[in-house]
């Protein structure tokens, strides 16, 4: 099964993102007469609008022909998105977990799949949930877990500049969520995860 993940947006206008950007800009007082700076607005559009471009992918699952019904756990797919309040980047990772029914996942989807919701002006507990519920719907595991881990430039650049502090949020389902020693089983191996990044 190969269902298109895909997420409808207009396509970018450079021509107006780069004019609000050097309206933007010359507003903080950023001097773009200068060589250095001339092509700052152009180059500053540009790279939002890659930040902001959302790629779609197909979500490729395999019958579970073994019936498998142990732990997956894919751990330290790292992530960048853009802070919805700043728009300023927040980095790390995520470390995903499910316990399979009938169909297992491609490896390569969890990271694609990550990608697809941090591509958007975003906060890091929706962007939790987000990964968590697709994967519920999808996949109707037994459960399904989703720690992240990141750090905020909103928060360690401006304002507390609080550097190197880290935000973790989870979304639990299913037996993860409901069976202790199974949501034990992965919340320590997240944190061994979390630990060695």
């Amino acid at each position: 099964m190969r269902p298109r993940i895909s997420y409808l947006q207009p396509p970018p206008d450079l021509q107006a993102a780069e004019h609000a950007a050097a309206s933007f800009l010359t507003a903080l007082g950023v001097d773009l007469s200068r060589e250095a700076t001339a092509e700052t607005p152009r180059r500053m559009a540009r790279a939002f609008a890659e930040m902001l471009e959302v790629p779609g992918f197909d979500m490729t699952t395999f019958p579970n022909e073994q019936g498998y019904d142990e732990l997956v756990v894919v751990e330290a797919i790292p992530l960048r998105s853009l802070c919805e309040h700043h728009m300023l980047p927040f980095t790390g990772t995520a470390h995903i977990g499910y316990l399979p029914t009938d169909r297992i996942l491609g490896l390569s989807k969890f990271a694609r799949l990550v990608a697809f919701f941090a591509s958007r002006p975003q906060t890091q507990e929706r962007m939790t949930k987000q990964i968590a519920d697709e994967l519920r719907q999808r996949l109707e595991p037994q459960g399904v877990g989703v720690v992240i881990v990141a750090e905020h430039a909103c928060m360690s650049q401006r304002g507390a500049r609080a550097h190197g502090a880290r935000t973790v949020t989870s979304a639990l389902y299913g037996a993860l969520r409901d069976n202790p020693p199974l949501r034990a089983e992965f919340l320590a191996l997240t944190r061994n995860a979390r630990e060695k990044s």
